[in-house]
């Protein structure tokens, strides 16, 4: 399929399932907008790669996912460089593993700032626009934990039970404008985030590295396997192409068989 001449705003895609997705729509054509934190050299150079690789346009707005005026600023900037954002992936989280009664206030602000409003921030920004050319594509990153839930995980089984339920009505709102909105739920993807969560697991549950890989995140998955980015931007590609016109509100798991015990 092709997305040539379709514009994707994708949060925190500097690295994990984001760049994947940014990788994926680039190659079907996409001009790519580049969001998320990291080196400034290697996010350049990823930049200028996915531009020349696939000869589409891609920008890089640093926008903080903490700050609604910035997340507002991005898509007015976004929709000003291309005459509009057509599809928009709502990806940037963060996580933190805790008891809840030692669980700091601070990083709960934080989880649910950056994992759920900034995608009602974006989802407000971008809907007119859409609305307008009666055409658009809202994917979030939800997770497993949107529809179950994992102990010392509060902020983000709550995040992402929220996005799936953002989702469900921003889908409802927008089914006779062109527009889908729908959230991928992933299991264990290697990724960094899951990587920076192992030490906390560790001292959470008193474990080694192994007993978590193992014991914890794999748990879980009946394949025994991570995910793949690459297969999560797939689904996402399916998710913007003409023949989904009539997926919306759903929550697609690719999670190994996690939710189906």
């Amino acid at each position: 399929m092709t997305l040539k001449g379709k514009t994707a705003v994708i949060t925190g895609s500097t690295s994990g399932i984001g760049l994947a997705y940014a990788r994926t729509l680039a190659a079907a054509g996409a001009n790519i907008i580049l969001n998320g934190l990291g080196d400034a050299d290697a996010i350049e150079a990823e930049r200028a790669s996915l531009a020349a690789k696939h000869g589409v346009t891609v920008l890089y707005l640093e926008a903080d996912m903490t700050r609604p005026e910035e997340i507002a600023a991005m898509i007015a900037e976004a929709e000003a460089s291309f005459d509009g954002v057509d599809i928009l992936i709502n990806n940037a989280g963060v996580q933190f593993v805790s008891p809840i009664e030692e669980f700091p206030v601070e990083k709960w602000d934080q989880i649910i700032a950056i994992n759920l409003s900034s995608a009602f921030h974006a989802i407000r920004a971008v809907a007119p626009g859409m609305k307008r050319r009666k055409w658009g594509r809202i994917i979030s990153t939800a997770s497993a934990h949107s529809m179950t839930a994992s102990p010392f995980k509060s902020a983000y089984v709550a995040a992402k039970h929220g996005l799936a339920g953002l989702t469900k009505t921003v889908a409802l709102e927008l089914a006779t404008s062109g527009i889908t909105a729908n959230c991928i739920s992933p299991g264990y993807v290697w990724t960094p985030l899951v990587e920076k969560q192992i030490p906390d697991t560790m001292k959470a549950r008193a474990m080694t590295r192994d007993e978590v890989v193992n014991n914890v995140l794999l748990a879980a998955q009946p394949t025994k396997a991570f995910v793949q980015p690459d297969d999560v931007a797939a689904m996402a590609l399916f998710l913007c192409s003409d023949a989904a016109a009539q997926v919306t509100g759903a929550n697609l798991s690719i999670d190994g068989g996690w939710t189906a015990e």
